[in-house]
């Protein structure tokens, strides 16, 4: 039987969905080098064949890599792998060294470094916004005199939405300063922080915001002007999956939600599928997952925000399967192991029903705070009440907050800080998916209030 060594960090999809479907490949290892979620580890540890635990605080730096490797030798392992954007970097390090399958870990660094990233689109003719690096608050005050505002200034090794500020001017530049740094203790403080590159948090840039828009694009509103497209490289060879719909965000930038099937015509997804394959073949990665996202514009050609080495995190890659009926997890494993992987020949464009991951948080689809601080209570909403008939609701263990804790106040800055939980949303269709999650939004202040008030 395959040995199959599992990296843990925060992120990625939870590992009641994950697990199952690696444990199917092989024998599941698992090295947690953060601390192990609570929530829904009766689901998961039972498809763990082992289970390390670096300590509390975790291990960092060229250490992470090093643990890695001798846990992978110890336990004859033929693949060694992770769903978090964090450890994607230190796992990739730890392939090469064991001469196993991975991203590689040069390739690795340009898709988790936005600096490195967008210097080699530069440099292949990919389209992106305008951008400068950014070492201190001078840096920020002349690149907001270089480039056209507003300005988005955010973390170079940064996700979740975590610290990223909009600026319109070089006074904006001394209180941006402050606050990204207070955001990204915050962001620290919650676990969402690189693993391998220690001086993460020295690394920033600013960049131009795409002015985006839907107009030529979708045939119906609702839709942000943002899509992304996920896929899986397969020894250097890229397989885009699906596109998924987003959501417009909340300010400055939090998503609420991603939504399948892309209802956007075919030829368009066609053209967002080719400018993906551009940016993805640049970074000239090896085996991995990818989560590729651009910005929609009226002149017709997207421009790419970002690509991570890994997969879309929340419930992405269930909701490619419940929608598509590929199972990416368990597809990627496979490859990391050598096996053969059938890959669509062409993007998927068309699926059966409609899901969504929607992002709980205190705030409704407009942006607007709550009003009130009732207890965090998924399951006691009368959901029916709120959704389509036929929609169902699934809140995810993995991303709860402990239940009956008040919701906090929402903090524009604070990203995936803000985050109450996520819910698996289904529905019949694209248009009825569409209806409920924006219901989903606007109605969870007063659901929680009302059950807590039953």
């Amino acid at each position: 039987m395959n040995t199959i060594l599992y990296v843990y960090a925060k992120g990625g999809a939870p590992l009641e969905h994950a697990f199952p479907r690696i444990a199917r490949c092989g024998e599941l290892h698992v090295l947690a080098l953060m601390p192990l979620p609570v929530a829904g580890a009766e689901r998961w540890r039972p498809h763990c064949a082992s289970i390390t635990e670096a300590g509390a605080d975790g291990v960092r730096g060229q250490a992470a890599v090093d643990e890695i490797v001798r846990h992978a030798k110890a336990i004859g392992a033929d693949a060694v792998m992770t769903l978090s954007e964090f450890a994607v970097l230190a796992v990739a390090h730890a392939a090469d060294r064991l001469g196993l399958a991975g991203a590689g870990a040069a390739a690795a660094e340009k898709a988790r470094d936005k600096r490195l990233m967008r210097e080699s689109w530069a440099a292949a003719g990919v389209p992106i916004p305008g951008f400068r690096r950014v070492r201190a608050e001078a840096d920020l005050r002349t690149a907001l005199t270089e480039l056209t505002p507003p300005v988005l200034l955010k973390p170079a090794w940064g996700a979740g939405s975590i610290a990223q500020l909009v600026l319109h001017s070089p006074d904006d530049a001394p209180a941006a300063w402050t606050q990204v740094a207070a955001a990204l203790d915050k962001g620290n403080q919650a676990g969402m922080s690189e693993l391998y590159e220690t001086e993460a948090d020295r690394h920033l840039l600013v960049e131009e915001i795409v002015t985006g828009s839907v107009d030529g694009w979708y045939d119906v509103p609702g839709y942000a002007d943002y899509v992304s497209v996920e896929g899986i490289v397969a020894d250097g060879v890229y397989h885009p999956l699906c596109i998924t719909a987003r959501l417009p965000p909340i300010p400055p930038f939090n998503e609420v939600a991603s939504l399948m099937p892309c209802v956007l015509p075919e030829p368009l997804q066609r053209t967002i599928e080719e400018v993906s394959r551009q940016a993805v073949d640049a970074l000239g990665l090896g085996t991995c997952g990818t989560h590729t996202e651009l910005k929609l514009r009226a002149d017709g050609v997207p421009a790419v925000i970002e690509t991570g080495a890994r997969f879309g995190g929340v419930m992405i890659t269930r909701q490619i399967e419940e929608v598509f009926g590929l199972d990416p997890i368990a597809m990627l494993t496979r490859q990391l192991l050598g096996e053969r992987v059938g890959y669509p020949e062409r993007m998927l464009v068309e699926g059966d029903g409609a899901a969504a991951s929607v992002v709980a948080v205190p705030a409704d689809a407009a942006g607007n705070p709550w009003r009130s601080t009732p207890p965090w209570s998924p399951r006691a909403v009368n959901w029916p009440a709120i959704l389509s008939p036929g929609s169902a609701v699934e809140p995810v263990a993995a991303f709860d907050l402990p239940a009956g804790r008040p919701v906090p106040a929402y903090d524009p800055a604070a990203g995936v800080a803000n985050w109450l939980g996520v819910l698996l949303l289904t529905a019949a269709d694209a248009g009825t998916l569409l209806r409920d999650c924006n219901a989903v939004l606007d109605g969870l202040e007063d659901g929680l209030g009302q059950a807590a008030a039953s």
